[in-house]
């Protein structure tokens, strides 16, 4: 049976290829606001339908359902989707052919988006912003160049692409993750750079995207001393910015929870409240069941209210086709899959 209840602020994962009786359960928890799934959720694209269809079913307005699919290596559904290249193949075709770099980068956006889309699923965290400054290894081709004016224009078109295949763009790693070498996964990082540094280079992609309608913001675990010394994404000084000096009015997500570079603000519960305290609107805490049952029951019991229900009902677009059969009969998109034909 659906339940009628609004989202709350908790992104959760879930463990197979179908929803188990326990994780129905925990996905009806008021705390909780949309999943996310993992290469680990998918056997082909028919299970992932209705695996998504299970998910939205559970309550009503349905929750989120997001993923990790960037192209390149962070795709995480590949049999039976088109491979979309890494983010970088993009900035290296600027360097050669700035308009077909941006055709490319549009169509990018619409086949990932309108093939998720059509499988059901509402949001991907996408596109990187940061800049390839070259230190970062879990950055590195992920991110489309050096230069933020070409990671600006690239971005947006990726963004344009994506809108048109309707899904909404998550912009990441805000204020930027790619001019550290340490892997947030894995460590705490550190950018000594002066805030006037940031801004004049890392911030331009950020800016460009918001003022073209940017819905969604992922920050960085890393650490801005200059500005604050919590992470970004537990800094009420950095959302601010983004709010204030940004002007940013999208959903605010936190990266994972569970990773080192958040290991800073404590436990799982304090470091989802930390998180929404600093002004993240959504938490995401994946890959251990007990800690975000832990969180959920943690944030019901310190009072956390959910989202603002307006700002996240923009995530969820009207998809360009309600199946992968009825997304074959459409030309754009035709289209922009054979202008991806042999960039991966």
């Amino acid at each position: 049976m659906t339940r009628s209840l609004e989202r709350g602020r908790i992104v959760a994962d879930v463990a197979g290829l179908a929803l188990t009786a326990e994780e129905r359960e925990f996905l009806a928890h008021p705390q909780v606001g949309g999943v996310i799934l993992f290469a680990r959720n998918f056997a082909s694209p028919e299970q992932l339908a209705g695996l998504v269809a299970a998910i939205h079913a559970v309550r009503s307005p349905p929750l989120l359902v997001a993923v990790d699919h960037e192209g390149g290596r962070v795709q995480r559904f590949r049999d039976g989707f088109t491979i979309i290249p890494a983010m970088r193949t993009l900035g290296r075709l600027w360097d050669g052919d700035q308009a077909k770099a941006l055709t490319v980068a549009r169509n990018c956006g619409l086949v990932l988006a309108a093939e998720l889309r059509a499988h059901g699923i509402d949001l991907s965290f996408a596109p990187v912003l940061d800049l390839d400054h070259g230190p970062s290894g879990v950055i590195g081709d992920r991110a489309f160049h050096r230069q933020p004016a070409v990671v600006s224009a690239l971005a947006a078109a990726l963004q344009a692409g994506m809108a048109a295949g309707g899904m909404a763009a998550c912009g990441k790693h805000f204020p930027g993750h790619g001019h550290v070498a340490a892997d947030s996964h894995v460590a705490v990082p550190i950018d000594d750079r002066p805030l006037a540094a940031i801004e004049a280079d890392d911030l331009q992609p950020f800016r460009r995207l918001i003022d073209e309608g940017l819905a969604a913001v992922m920050p960085a675990h890393v650490i801005y001393p200059d500005v604050d010394q919590r992470p970004a994404g537990f800094s009420p000084v950095w959302l601010s910015y983004l709010r204030r000096r940004c002007g940013f009015d999208g959903i605010i997500f936190s990266d994972d929870l569970s990773m080192e570079g958040a290991a800073v603000a404590g436990g799982a519960i304090e470091r989802g409240l930390a998180a929404v305290a600093a002004g993240c609107d959504m938490v995401l805490l994946c890959n251990d069941f007990a800690a975000v049952s832990a969180l959920a029951d943690g944030f019901a019991a310190a009072g956390v209210d959910g989202p603002n229900q307006a700002r996240l009902g923009r995530l969820f677009r009207p998809a360009l086709a309600e199946s992968a059969a009825a997304l074959e009969g459409i030309a754009a998109y035709r289209d922009a899959r054979a202008c991806l034909a042999g960039l991966s």
